[in-house]
């Protein structure tokens, strides 16, 4: 499933991002990591998978990345990674078409769990 896919992870938090980047690697995916929203941006390129993305980041937040990618490409699945329980995240991520949200610590299994469903829903199409 995952030869061949290549994924984006946007996360400001080093050890996070290096954590992600690894669980993502050693299931097979090719990774690419951004350390904000804006270098994140100028990475987006047509042969991406999936992007995950942390919701709290400075200049540029996990929401303002999200309306900025789906101002590009309205069928990539996105997942948002973070540490925050309010309720109005979840609804501004299903709001925005976000396939997940996941929570921090981030479990290696269902990281990849959710990669591969958000991945395979969008290959059905």
């Amino acid at each position: 499933m995952s030869q061949g896919e290549k994924i984006l992870i946007v996360e400001d938090n080093d050890f996070v991002r290096m954590q992600v980047v690894s669980y993502l690697q050693d299931a097979g995916y090719e990774v690419v990591e951004a350390t904000n929203g804006a270098a994140g941006l100028t990475m987006i390129t047509s042969d991406l998978s999936l992007i995950i993305v942390d919701v709290r980041m400075a200049p540029i937040d996990g929401f303002e990345f999200i309306k900025a990618v789906r101002g590009r490409n309205t069928t990539l699945p996105l997942i948002l990674v973070t540490g925050d329980q309010n309720p109005d995240l979840l609804n501004e991520a299903s709001k925005w078409s976000v396939s997940a949200v996941l929570m921090k610590p981030v479990q290696r299994e269902r990281l990849i769990s959710m990669a591969e469903r958000a991945i395979s829903k969008v290959k059905k199409r």
